[in-house]
C-alpha cells in the first residue's frame, strides 16, 4: 500500500488523459489549471515514468502514460462502484425491504404502518425488483419473492398461497356482468401466465378460451389498470386485489378460485445470528399473512 500515489493525482490524471486537456479537466474536476498540473508532476515524480509529452502548453500522452490511464480509469470505476455499494447498504437503523411491485403497490405500502407504528426506532427504505442480487449481496435485509425456491444463500419461509380469480370493473359491459363460465369466457379475457386461464377453466367446468384473450402484459399493474378501465376479465391473484374489492374498484365475477402455483415466502441473507430487525419484521409479516390468509376460500 505504501507504493500508492494519492488519488487526487490519479482522479487529475485519468481525466487529463481521457479528455486530452488540462483545462478541460480542470473544468470537470471543479479545480484550477494549476492544481491538474501540481498533481500530474507529483504523480510523474512519484512513478519516476513520464506519463506525457510537453510540447508548448499542450500535452501529449506518452505510450507507458496511455497504458496506465486505462487501467487507472479501470481502477476509478472500481472505487465508485466499491463507494456505492458501502453506502447503500442498511444502516443499522434502517430496514430494506425489497419486494414485487405488484405486492408492494397492492397490498404491503396499505399495511406498512402499523409495523412502523409498532417499531417507530427503524426507517424503512422499501425497493421493488425480481432480481436477488440485492439480498445476497447485502444491499436489501429482508425480501418477499414468489417461487418454489430454494434459492442460493437465502433463508426462506413460507408466508402464503395465493388463489387465482376472475376480477372486473363492475361497469364492465355496462354493468351487465357475466354470471356463469360460460360467460365468463364469452367475454374479452385478460391474461397475465400462460396456464391461469386453462386451470381456472378446468376448474370451473368449461372449455379453455382461445379468441376471448384480446390483450397480454407480463406486468400485474398493467393488467390491474386495465380491468379497472373495463377492458375485460382479468384471473390475477387474491393478494393484489383483494383492497380493490374491499373498495368496489374491482367485483369479484363467479365464486370459481383455483390455486395460485408459486407461493409468497420471506426470504433474507443467510447469517448465523438474524438481526433484530429482521426478526421484527419477520414477525410482523408473518402475522399480516395470518389474518390476511383467513379471508381467503377455495
Amino acid at each position: 500500500m505504501s507504493h500508492l500515489p494519492p488519488l487526487p493525482a490519479l482522479r487529475y490524471f485519468e481525466a487529463v488523459a481521457r479528455l486530452g486537456s488540462v483545462t478541460a479537466a480542470a473544468r470537470e474536476l471543479h479545480v484550477t489549471h494549476s492544481a491538474i498540473s501540481q498533481q500530474i508532476k507529483l504523480l510523474e515524480d512519484i512513478m519516476d515514468v513520464p506519463l506525457f509529452v510537453r510540447a508548448g502548453r499542450g500535452l501529449t500522452l506518452t505510450e507507458e502514460g496511455r497504458l496506465y490511464a486505462l487501467e487507472i480509469r479501470d481502477a476509478l470505476r472500481d472505487i465508485e462502484a466499491a463507494t456505492r455499494k458501502a453506502r447503500a447498504r442498511p444502516q443499522e437503523d434502517e430496514l430494506v425491504i425489497t419486494t414485487l411491485h405488484s405486492l408492494a403497490l397492492h397490498w404491503l405500502i396499505s399495511r406498512l404502518p402499523r409495523f412502523r407504528q409498532a417499531h417507530p426506532h427503524y426507517r424503512i427504505r422499501l425497493q421493488t425488483g425480481l432480481e436477488l442480487s440485492e439480498l445476497q449481496q447485502g444491499m436489501a435485509d429482508v425480501g418477499i419473492r414468489m417461487g418454489q425456491g430454494p434459492w442460493p444463500n437465502l433463508a426462506q419461509q413460507l408466508l402464503f398461497k395465493d388463489v387465482a380469480l376472475v376480477v372486473a370493473s363492475p361497469n364492465f359491459a355496462g354493468g351487465k356482468l357475466p354470471r356463469t363460465p360460460n360467460e365468463v369466457i364469452r367475454c374479452p379475457l385478460l391474461h397475465e401466465t400462460d396456464n391461469a386461464w386453462i386451470d381456472w377453466c378446468r376448474a370451473a367446468g368449461v372449455l379453455e378460451p382461445v379468441q376471448s384473450i384480446q390483450f397480454r402484459a407480463n406486468d400485474s399493474n398493467i393488467s390491474i389498470g386495465c380491468a379497472e378501465l373495463g377492458q375485460g376479465l382479468l384471473l390475477t391473484r387474491y393478494s393484489i386485489v383483494a383492497d380493490l374489492l374491499e373498495q368496489g374498484r374491482l367485483v369479484q365475477i363467479t365464486d370459481v378460485r383455483v390455486p395460485y402455483p408459486y407461493p409468497y415466502w420471506l426470504v433474507w441473507p443467510q447469517r448465523e445470528a438474524m438481526p433484530e430487525k429482521v426478526r421484527d419484521f419477520r414477525a410482523w409479516i408473518t402475522a399480516e399473512f395470518e389474518a390476511f390468509s383467513a379471508k381467503v376460500r377455495f
